[in-house]
């Protein structure tokens, strides 16, 4: 569907004047346009909104499990669901904890908890024991949905080794000791449970007439500014922490996300994304039920072939990724036999994207219309994202400009703003920003300041006409020998090598100048190079304190469980393999 043709794409991305979203002075601040309105309703009326305009439609695929539904099937079984929690005694305000791969449970859960006001605890799928522990335990989950297991992961088996109560516990509910909170283990899919959980088939036949009749009720009296969704951060260094995100946050930022991309009812979005983040579960299932598009959802989880027969078969408009995805997409073998001209728009998110990959989606995926965006959970998430029709070359090297609704500063290390264009810390404010971390209010405080300036620890500027680029982490800057060096800025030159697939830069210790330039490289198939072929590219393109004194050849990164590569496990990698010690300073 054309920009043009379509009713939902709001004056803000389509006629808006530039002048309004570029710096006000010499100064970086920009603020959103204002003259589409926030809408104060609850994820509850807005799935009764979709299903009141078109609720017969397709509103969800699910290709591994074979599983289609309508907005009106959909919202039924979110209503058994949220029938079930209220019979297991599930109030307004308890913490329901999902530990799932993408799964059309998953859905129906976060439906579900929604309607009755319990909020959803989303648990990464990749979690262990300990922090599985910490998770539930951090917000005192109630109830614990969970999967059988993904993958290698045996979730059962992680369960008895905090909970071994589940063996023996006879009256249905459980009291175990390591997880105090925890009543209730609800267990997706078929077969033998251990006698202290449940069956989902079970959950979701429990209710009486009693419970039903409540739902509406309990929905219509729910506040927008209510807490409805609790998601870990992903952080390098210390325990995860809950940003809380409230029904007015996370409906209104899929709603800017969706515009942003000219999304209606005719568009299909695959979501190979995991639905624990809010990649998934916000720019995905919210921003599809905001518009009544319809989603994809290739597999549990992202597998490249997959993604691309999804979007081939079910002829998708658009597709959501983090750059890797991305890449395995484009470097998978047989890519040329996937019909994908369907597509025209989707997001890349999550991680700064490559410019050279950017070009070639376009080129190669028939995404012309594809979007950038930046954000981060605790703003529920995003703050930047580019338009559909900004000039490609502001759309392959930026991250768009600023969303509606909200503010956003570059400051330096005394609080104070920076000329135009020069780099800086992001910090945001607006409807978007997270009430906290649960729990923590002490860590809530360093990142959210008195005047509501959510301070991001990335490194941006923002150029003359509003646009941002994101540059780096505070703590990724590297200092060699009293220079300034982003890892951004390099990984652009090494991505222009024509032998290049990815490449991360970061930095390690060094006696003498404090910190030397390490990059990982993962070259493309069948290609060899050296660590000195890499250097010579480099001679004469970026300044020589810039090169990378240590390279490596790798088959891939480590990453999150949502495709962030972890800096921090590279850089203890190689100080392990260099034999360095950090250098102490003041």
């Amino acid at each position: 569907m054309s920009p043009a043709g379509n009713p939902f794409t709001s004056q803000i991305f389509r006629g808006s004047a530039d002048e309004l979203l570029r710096p006000q002075g010499r100064l970086s601040y920009v603020s959103g346009p204002a003259d589409d309105p926030l809408k104060f309703i609850t994820i509850p009326q807005l799935l009764d909104r979709v299903c009141a305009r078109n609720g017969a439609a397709e509103a969800a695929i699910f290709a591994e499990q074979q599983i289609s539904m309508s907005w009106y099937d959909l919202r039924k079984r979110a209503d058994d669901v949220a029938a079930g929690l209220l019979a297991l005694g599930v109030k307004r305000g308890d913490r329901v904890g999902i530990w799932s791969p993408n799964r059309a449970e998953w859905l129906y859960v976060q439906f579900g908890t929604a309607r009755i006001g319990a909020i959803l605890v989303n648990i990464n799928p990749a979690y262990q024991a300990l922090e599985l522990e910490h998770a539930l335990n951090k917000v005192q989950c109630k109830v614990l949905i969970m999967a059988r297991g993904h993958k290698s992961s045996d979730y059962l088996g992680i369960l008895h080794t905090l909970v071994p109560e589940i063996d023996h516990a006879s009256d249905g509910r459980l009291q175990p000791a390591r997880l105090p909170h925890l009543e209730k283990v609800i267990v997706l899919g078929d077969g033998a449970l251990p006698q202290g959980c449940m069956l989902y088939s079970m959950l979701v036949k429990l209710a009486g007439p009693g419970h039903r009749n409540r739902l509406e009720q309990l929905a219509a009296a729910l506040d927008p500014d209510d807490a409805i969704n609790i998601q870990f951060t992903s952080g390098t260094t210390g325990l995860p922490k809950g940003a809380t995100l409230s029904h007015f946050n996370i409906v209104n930022n899929a709603r800017y996300c969706a515009k942003a991309m000219a999304f209606g009812p005719g568009d299909r979005l695959c979501i190979p994304v995991p639905l624990y983040h809010c990649f998934g579960m916000v720019l995905g299932v919210l921003a599809c039920a905001a518009v009544g598009a319809t989603m994809i959802f290739p597999g549990e989880s992202f597998d490249a072939r997959a993604t691309l027969a999804a979007v081939a078969r079910y002829r998708c408009t658009a597709l959501h990724g983090v750059p890797t995805m991305f890449i395995a997409m484009l470097d998978e073998p047989g890519f040329e036999h996937f019909d994908l001209s369907s597509l025209r728009t989707g997001i890349m998110a999550g991680a700064p994207c490559p410019i050279e990959t950017m070009r070639r989606l376009i080129d190669r995926m028939h995404m012309r219309e594809v979007t950038i965006a930046y954000g981060m959970t605790e703003t529920s998430p995003i703050s930047f994202q580019s338009r559909i029709d900004d000039p490609i070359e502001r759309r392959v090297t930026t991250v768009g400009r600023v969303h509606p609704h909200v503010e956003v500063k570059i400051v330096d290390t005394l609080g104070n703003l920076v000329p135009v264009g020069s780099v800086g810390e992001f910090c945001t404010r607006g409807y978007s920003v997270m009430s906290g971390y649960w729990g923590e209010d002490a860590l809530t405080a360093e990142v959210i300041d008195r005047a509501g300036w959510m301070h991001s620890g990335d490194l941006a500027l923002i150029d003359r006409d509003g646009f941002c680029n994101i540059v780096g982490r505070i703590k990724d800057m590297l200092i060699r020998g009293g220079e300034n060096i982003y890892p951004r800025e390099v990984e652009e030159y090494l991505m222009q090598h024509p032998k290049v697939q990815a490449v991360q830069v970061f930095g390690v210790p060094d006696q003498r100048l404090g910190e030397e330039v390490c990059a990982f490289v993962v070259l493309k198939a069948g290609q060899t190079a050296s660590a000195e072929d890499i250097r010579t590219f480099c001679q004469g393109r970026i300044a020589h304190f810039k090169i990378p004194r240590y390279i490596k050849f790798v088959s891939d990164f480590p990453l999150t469980a949502t495709g962030k590569p972890q800096k921090f496990v590279m850089r203890a990698q190689m100080m392990n393999e260099l034999k360095l010690a950090e250098t102490r300073t003041a």
